[in-house]
């Protein structure tokens, strides 16, 4: 069958698998690429990466690999691609770099379940144990609307709304470009709470202490997981708001991991990295728009990243430099610095007020911003043809 995205509500519906793993490859290329054009210093050789399908996950375990000749674990939930239905394109990602790694001769080996559970846990110990692997890279990654606590059985559910107060803010059609005002109400307390246990650090602390327990950590070992801060206009629906009350938790536990890593002389981090199109920025009020001028600001700047080169310069520029890993005053990692530089976002700043249905592709970067929100399912990636047949969608 021929493969057309299907986009409701800012969501693209369907993935389309060559596309998927030609963006696979193509960041493969990058790592690559990059590779050749400077000395890497020594970095980890054995990794995991929880939540490796997509995005700044997928852009770790991608990095690790080819660009340091990793061996690497993935985790992540995804669903399968049969003979006539299409799985997600998490599911193709992980054909994608699973093949290409095997290609290069480097061990790589992907679990598909819940990461939030203690079963899963013990697979990836097993795994590792089989293989006689010591983590000395644990990325945290996990992006999820909901998590069932292993202790109760409790599911929780997260939300992404403001506290206090209702927040107002346009946003606009990626497929069209047509504007709107969208709204979010205030958060609970309980869905704040829920919030904060589906996306803080509580599982990643739990996913720390049973690798541990298991004696898969290597000594100096470092665990890093991903946040987002982001400017003023947006602090109100998110970093003020539930996910930011998660976060703030995310960092708290980083600061407790590293007491209980001093045993193995490792450490823990938070690492704020830049804002990207991902399928849930896509539905936050203000987010698409912002991200849009944003684009079209650092573009124009020449400093825009995507997922792998952000990625690619937190390994080579932070974590693996032969010297200490620097941390701004609250100990996070900031390589988000050129999105926050106060040029840039004084720009962004002035343009957005004057943004209009009439001249946003004027103003800001929509054709940038379409073909990430496209390619995250797989689609708009060069070098596919999309009027090809897919004759079977369980495989890439």
């Amino acid at each position: 069958m021929v493969i057309k995205p299907m986009v409701r509500s800012n969501i693209c519906l369907n993935a389309h698998p060559a596309g998927c793993k030609k963006s696979v490859m193509d960041q493969i290329a990058y790592v690559k690429n990059e590779k050749q054009k400077k000395n890497y210093s020594a970095g980890a050789k054995n990794v995991l990466v929880l939540g490796c399908s997509n995005g700044y996950g997928l852009a770790s375990r991608i990095v690790a690999a080819f660009g340091y000749g990793a061996d690497t674990i993935g985790v992540s939930l995804e669903k399968a691609g049969t003979e006539n239905k299409g799985g997600t394109p998490g599911w193709y990602n992980n054909l994608a770099f699973d093949e290409a790694a095997a290609a290069e001769g480097l061990f790589s080996q992907t679990l598909n379940g819940d990461a939030f559970s203690d079963g899963l846990k013990e697979e990836v110990i097993n795994a590792a144990k089989a293989r006689g692997m010591k983590f000395d890279l644990v990325v945290y990654s996990l992006a999820s609307p909901v998590r069932t606590d292993p202790d109760t059985g409790v599911m929780y559910k997260s939300v992404i709304k403001p506290i206090g107060s209702p927040f107002s803010g346009k946003t606009f059609d990626p497929m069209t470009g047509e504007m709107k005002e969208i709204s979010a109400e205030p958060a609970t307390e309980d869905e704040i709470n829920q919030t904060v246990k589906v996306m803080g650090g509580e599982d990643w602390k739990r996913w720390i202490s049973r690798l541990s327990e298991g004696g898969v950590l290597a000594e100096g070992v470092i665990t890093v997981a991903y946040s987002y801060v982001g400017p003023e206009l947006s602090q109100a629906i998110y970093r003020r708001g539930t996910i930011g009350k998660a976060k703030e938790h995310l960092e708290k536990t980083a600061a407790e991991l590293n007491k209980e890593m001093a045993a193995y002389k490792g450490s823990a981090y938070v690492s704020v990295n830049k804002g990207l199109v991902t399928r849930a920025s896509a539905v936050i009020p203000i987010i698409p728009l912002y991200l849009s001028v944003l684009f079209k600001v650092m573009k124009k700047k020449g400093t825009h990243e995507g997922c792998i080169e952000q990625i690619n310069r937190l390994f080579t520029d932070r974590l693996y430099t032969g010297s200490s890993i620097p941390v701004d005053e609250e100990k996070r990692i900031r390589i988000d610095d050129w999105e926050m530089d106060p040029s840039v976002q004084a720009e962004v700043s002035s343009i957005m007020p004057d943004v209009t249905a009439e001249n946003i592709t004027d103003l800001a970067d929509l054709a940038g911003y379409k073909h990430d929100f496209l390619a995250t399912s797989g689609f708009d990636i060069a070098g596919v043809d999309y009027e090809k047949d897919v004759p079977r969608l369980d495989c890439v």
